[in-house]
């Protein structure tokens, strides 16, 4: 049973023993009246019948006066008595029953035992049925009972108005009683049903009222309490609105201003009154006008809940000020549109400042690539160095060997012939020089063809050296002209090219280059962004090699394909990157080395986002080498 339910039980019982206290209270009252009356009535009745007796010639009042008087009062008195001080009490309502019938036995006594008074039992009987309490009519019937069975027994007259009569009679009148109390306490019975009944619908009813009633009473206190928030949340509204940092405004669906505030009113120049003669259309640059509308007409369709924008009013000076615009409506009940809640903040500053932002980005992103390019051009310098060298000892050796060369001794030897030549053979036969320069001539031819082959091989070397030269600087020409351009590449070509471009240092700290190469579709890449990161790789690569000083100094170049285009990893056997280090390691200016600028690995990560990759890198920590991994797409979009 729930706690309503038992409530409800416990106020229906509650009731009922309050109506049934009632009708005790308002029976006794009745009693006391009707006793008295009877008492009244009884005397009456005794003067009546048989008011004086005769002795003789003399009379005296008859006993059943003075009967009817004193014993009547006395069985009339107590009772009476309770009725007044304790009405509704139990013992008041046995007692008055124990009266009533005592006082019937009287009035049947003072009668004669007429039949006729008899009925006095059973009409008090009906009056006791008022209590609706079977147990008076118990207490009614067990003295009725005793009365004529005793005086049955021993003075019939007085109850059955007969000298003698039969031992048993007595059930008979007793009988007649039992069988009124039968239908009394059916009564009885059915009217404390209703009176249950009437209790419980009571009881039902006032705890309906009661929650209805709570119910008014909280209703009647939200209503209040919302009043008063919505009161407070106008108030606060208002005074949001009016001084609120930013422009605000309420605009009706066709533009005209209904209300703004000071914020609004200092951003555009104008006073409230003459905001309120316009239209935001009046005001609004042209060309953002229809952007807005456009805006505004699905906010009011219910395509959109509410809208913002970037755009520019025109101010009483008519400057251009830059809004950010926050726009949502309010509807009535029906859904009507009432009207727009405008919020206006100037970003004109802002917007100069993003100006001033994309104008640096721009030089950051040119100052990006020529640092990329420049990390290339210092390896192509690097190379041209080493090419360099070569070229000069190539050319110190030859303008040696052009400077020791025995040319000047066929100079002589000419000079000689020619100094005798009309009469060679004279010469030859008498001068003692003359017989050695043959022997002289062909010593002299051998050297010069030895030195001719000796020039011959550096000049050969010194041109291997210059195209060298010549082909790197054409591969860098052709990156950094392709700035900007997308190009198809084969990516182990362009892998090549960065090695090559890295080669003589590779090679001069002995470092040892391993290509795993898979097959790889060829992707659509700016190939001076892809040069600029695998140079910056390869470099930092050999330079962990070179600085762990380790003999068995190794790179491995790796290239595998993936689902969305090319995976290449640049691995090395260096001093490796500790672990808490990992997170930094592309941050601007983070460097872990002596003289580096922390900006290489930095404008790497940066280039290969805008080539729609990515650049990571893991390592185990210290001296365990670390792995560098570009993943690039098929195309930039892909």
């Amino acid at each position: 049973m729930t706690g309503p339910d038992v409530a409800t039980k416990s106020r229906t019982v509650e009731l009922f023993q309050e109506a049934q206290s009632n009708v005790h209270r308002h029976t006794d009252r009745l009693f006391a009246n009707l006793m008295i009356i009877q008492w009244l009535a009884g005397i009456v009745a005794a003067l009546v019948v048989s008011p004086r007796t005769w002795i003789g010639t003399d009379s005296q009042t008859h006993l059943h006066v003075w009967v009817a008087i004193f014993l009547g009062g006395a069985i009339t008195g107590f009772p009476v008595f309770l009725a007044w001080k304790k009405p509704g009490d139990v013992l008041t309502r046995h007692t008055i029953a124990v009266a009533q019938m005592l006082y019937s036995a009287l009035l049947i006594h003072l009668t004669g035992g007429r039949v006729e008074t008899h009925f006095h039992v059973f009409g008090s009987l009906a009056f006791l049925a008022i209590y609706r309490d079977w147990r008076v009519l118990v207490s009614a019937t067990v003295v009725i009972g005793i009365d004529h069975f005793a005086r049955g027994l021993f003075w019939p007259q007085s109850v059955f108005g007969i000298a003698t009569a039969s031992h048993w009679r007595w059930l008979e009148h007793v009988g007649w009683v039992a069988f009124e109390d039968a239908f009394l306490l059916v009564s009885t019975r059915q009217s404390l049903r209703d009176m249950y009944e009437v209790a419980s619908r009571r009881a039902v009813l006032e705890t309906n009222n009661a929650r209805i009633e709570q119910l008014v009473t909280e209703r009647t206190a939200e209503l209040v309490a919302t009043h008063q928030e919505l009161r407070g949340s106008e108030d606060r509204f208002a005074s949001a609105f009016e001084h609120a940092s930013i422009g605000m405004a309420l605009v009706s669906p066709e533009g005209h201003w209904l209300k703004v505030n000071r914020a609004l009113c200092e951003l555009l120049g104008y006073t409230p009154e003459e905001l309120f003669t316009q239209t935001f259309q009046d005001i609004t640059h042209p060309d953002d006008l229809d952007i807005d509308l456009a805006h505004m007409q699905s906010v009011i369709d219910g395509k959109a809940p509410s809208y913002q924008m970037q755009k520019r009013y025109l101010d009483k000076e008519g400057r251009l000020v830059w809004v950010l615009l926050s726009v949502s409506l309010v509807r009535d009940a029906d859904g009507k549109p009432l009207h727009f809640i405008s919020q206006i903040q100037d970003i004109t500053e802002r917007r100069r400042a993003e100006a001033s932002l994309d104008a640096v980005q721009g030089e950051l992103i040119e100052a990006s690539r020529r640092a990329g390019m420049a990390e290339v051009a210092t390896s192509v310098l690097h190379n041209i160095g080493n090419v360099l060298n070569s070229v000069n000892i190539s050319c110190a050796m030859v303008s040696t060997k052009v400077r020791n060369s025995r040319v000047g001794s066929v100079m002589k030897t000419a000079e000689l012939l020619d100094e005798h030549s009309t009469d060679l053979a004279g010469f030859f036969a008498n001068d003692p020089r003359g017989p050695q320069l043959p022997g002289f001539l062909r010593k002299l031819a051998a050297r010069l063809e030895e030195e001719q082959s000796s020039v011959i091989a550096e000049l050969q070397l010194l041109e291997k050296n210059i195209d060298h030269i010549k082909e790197v600087v054409a591969m860098q020409q052709s990156y950094s002209k392709g700035s900007g351009v997308t190009e198809i590449v084969n990516v182990a070509d362009l892998l090549d090219d960065s090695l090559r471009m890295n080669g003589d240092a590779l090679a001069r700290h002995r470092v040892e280059v391993i290509r795993e190469y898979s097959k790889v579709p060829p992707i659509t890449v700016e190939k001076h962004k892809a040069v600029q990161i695998l140079v910056n790789l390869i470099r930092n690569a050999k330079q962990a090699c070179d600085e762990s000083l380790r003999k068995d100094k190794s790179m491995t170049v790796r290239l595998t394909g993936t689902e969305k285009g090319a995976r290449i990893e640049i691995i090395d056997n260096g001093i490796g990157i500790a672990r808490e280090n990992l997170t930094r390691i592309f941050e601007h200016g983070y460097t872990t080395k002596p003289q580096g600028h922390g900006f290489g690995l930095h404008s790497g990560a940066i280039a290969a986002r805008e080539l729609g990759g990515s650049l990571t890198v893991h390592s185990e920590g210290t001296e365990q080498g670390a792995t560098f991994i570009l993943e690039l797409p098929l195309a930039p979009n892909s």
